[in-house]
C-alpha cells in the first residue's frame, strides 16, 4: 500500500530538486543480504516494495497499535521491463507460506533456515524496530528465483506525508466504515469513519483507508491487498494530474524521500532519481497489479503452484502478462526460467539423486524416481519425508550443486531449489506433482502466465469506483 512512494520520484527527478534531496535518503545494510542469489540474467528491473507498520517513532501515532518491533504489513515485487514503458507489480500477502532462508540477526549471527512459515516473519527476523529487509529481499529471491536489484521500505508517517503533499487521493467505498471496522475490538460501532461512495482522503485517513480489513468486502487480507492496489494507481495519477512544477513537485519529493529507506545502491541522490528517471516513460496502463497465485490453507495462505512458477519464468524472460515480450513482440519458444520446467531437453547424465515423499499419496516416490530415471538420472533411493503436507515440489542441493540441481529441477513443474547442509541432491515432491506427474516435460513456458493471474490484473489507470477498490 506504501509502495509507490519512490514513483512520485519519477515526476520529481529534475535539477531543481537535487540539492533537496541529498542527505534525506536512509539506507540499511547489505550485510544481511544472502550470498547464494539467483542469477542476474533477466533484462528487466525486480524492485521489492516494504510496506513496514513498525509503531515506534514518528508512526506511534498513526498505526493503531503497540510495539517496537518492524512487520511488513505488504509487500510486493515489482518487475520494470526492459523496455521501461511496461511495468508489474506483484503483491505477496503477508500470510502466505513460505520458506524464509537463512537471515542474519542484529548479534552477526545467522538463523536456521525456516520451513512453512509466515512471510512477513522475515521483516521481524532480529526484532528491531527498523525491521529486516535483507531477510525479506532473501526470502523473495528464494521465493521466485528472481533477483531483487533494490528494495525499498516505505512506513506508516512517510505514507502518511505523502498522501497530504499530494493533496489527497480518490478512492470509493461499498458501504459506510464505523470506528469497529478499524478495531474489531470495540464493543460498540462507534462513530463514522467512512461514507459510502466516493471521496479523497490523505494522511491519517488515507492510512486508515488502506489498513481497512473487517466490514468491507470478505474481511480477508486478500481483499485489501487489491484495495491497496487501486489506491497505488489512484496516487500516482493523481501526482501526474497535478503537473511538473516545482511548486507541486517539491513537497512530494521531500515526502518520498522522507518516507524511504533504500538499499546502498540507491542510497544517494543522484543513484535514487537516475533509476527513477529510468522508469519515466512507464505508462499508466501498462502499469499492471496483481497477486501471487494463492488459495486457503486455514487461516493461512498457500502458494498455487505450476502457476506461481510460469508466473516467475515469464517475469525472468521479460514477457508481460499477456504474452507478449518487451519489445511488442508475441512470445514463442526459450527455455524456462529456474523454478519453471523447460521445453529443451534435459540430461541427468552424472546427476545422482534421492526422491522423498512430501505427500500422503503412496508410490509417488517412486513414480518421480522413473521420471528421473527417463532422463538419465541415477536415482540413489525413495523414502517418505519428515513432513508430508508439501505443496510444491522442493530439490536441496550440497556445496557445489547447484547446477546440477537446477538441472534436477527443470523436471518439476513450479520446483524450487534451495542449499542444504546435507550432501547430494533430494528431490521432495509435493500435491502439485502428485496432482499431474505426467505434466512435467511440458509444463508451461514463460509465455503462458495462467489466465487466473492475467484476468486478475488491474491497471494503474482504472477507475478508481471499480469493483476491485471495495475489495
Amino acid at each position: 500500500m506504501f509502495g509507490l512512494s519512490f514513483l512520485v520520484l519519477l515526476v520529481a527527478g529534475v535539477g531543481w530538486g537535487y540539492l533537496k534531496l541529498t542527505g534525506s535518503i536512509d539506507t540499511f545494510s547489505a550485510d544481511g543480504v544472502s550470498g547464494d542469489r539467483p542469477p542476474d540474467t533477466s533484462e528487466g528491473q525486480n524492485v521489492l516494495v516494504i510496506g513496514s507498520d513498525s509503531r515506534s517513532g514518528a508512526n506511534s501515532g498513526l498505526g493503531g497499535g503497540t510495539g517496537d518491533v518492524g512487520r511488513s504489513d505488504t509487500a510486493f515485487l515489482l518487475h520494470v521491463y526492459a523496455d521501461h514503458k511496461h511495468a508489474v507489480a506483484v503483491s505477496i500477502p503477508r500470510d502466505t507460506l513460505v520458506d524464509i532462508p537463512a537471515c542474519k540477526k542484529p548479534d552477526g549471527g545467522w538463523t536456521a533456515p525456516q520451513h512453512n512459515a509466515i512471510f512477513n516473519g522475515a521483516f521481524s527476523v532480529g526484532e528491531t524496530a527498523e525491521g529486516n529487509p535483507a531477510c525479506t529481499q532473501n526470502t523473495v529471491e528464494h521465493l521466485t528465483g528472481l533477483r531483487v536489484d533494490h528494495t525499498i521500505v516505505v512506513d506508516f508517517a512517510g505514507f502518511s506525508a505523502l498522501t497530504s503533499a499530494v493533496g489527497g487521493v480518490p478512492v470509493c467505498l461499498p458501504q459506510d466504515i464505523y470506528q469497529r471496522d478499524l478495531n474489531p475490538k470495540r464493543a460498540t460501532q462507534g462513530s463514522l469513519v467512512f461514507g459510502k461512495g466516493p471521496q479523497s482522503v490523505s494522511g491519517q485517513r488515507a492510512l486508515d483507508y488502506v489498513r481497512i480489513r473487517h466490514g468491507i468486502g470478505d474481511g480477508s487480507d486478500i481483499g485489501r491487498i487489491k484495495r491497496q492496489q487501486a489506491f497505488v494507481g489512484s496516487l500516482v495519477k493523481k501526482v501526474k494530474s497535478r503537473g511538473l512544477n516545482p511548486t507541486t513537485l517539491l513537497p512530494l519529493a521531500n515526502a518520498a524521500t522522507d518516507a524511504m529507506t533504500v538499499d546502498p545502491g540507491l542510497g544517494s541522490a543522484d543513484r535514487l532519481l537516475s533509476f527513477a528517471m529510468s522508469m519515466k516513460n512507464v505508462d499508466l496502463h501498462n502499469t499492471k497489479f496483481v497477486t501471487i497465485p494463492w488459495r486457503y490453507q486455514g487461516a493461512r495462505v498457500a502458494i498455487v503452484e505450476p502457476d506461481a512458477g510460469a508466473l516467475w519464468a515469464s517475469l525472468k524472460a521479460d514477457r508481460t502478462l499477456d504474452g507478449q515480450n518487451a519489445a511488442g513482440k508475441k512470445a514463442g519458444g526459450g527455455s524456462a526460467a529456474s523454478g519453471g520446467a523447460s521445453s529443451s531437453p534435459v540430461s541427468g547424465a552424472g546427476i545422482d539423486v534421492a526422491v522423498y515423499n512430501g505427500t500422503t499419496v503412496t508410490g509417488l516416490a517412486a513414480q518421480a524416481a522413473e521420471l528421473l530415471r527417463s532422463h538419465g538420472f541415477t536415482v540413489t533411493g525413495t523414502a517418505t519425508a519428515n513432513a508430508q503436507d508439501r505443496t510444491g515440489t522442493l530439490v536441496t542441493y550440497g556445496p557445489g550443486l547447484q547446477n546440477k540441481a537446477e538441472t534436477t529441477a527443470r523436471l518439476f513443474p513450479g520446483a524450487r531449489t534451495t542449499e542444504s547442509a546435507d550432501a547430494g541432491i533430494q528431490v521432495i515432491v509435493g500435491s502439485v506433482y502428485a496432482a499431474n506427474p505426467s505434466a512435467a516435460p511440458a509444463t508451461p513456458t514463460p509465455d503462458t502466465v495462467p489466465s487466473a493471474v492475467a484476468d486478475d490484473a488491474r491497471s494503474a489507470d482504472d477507475d478508481p469506483c471499480s469493483d476491485l477498490s471495495y475489495g
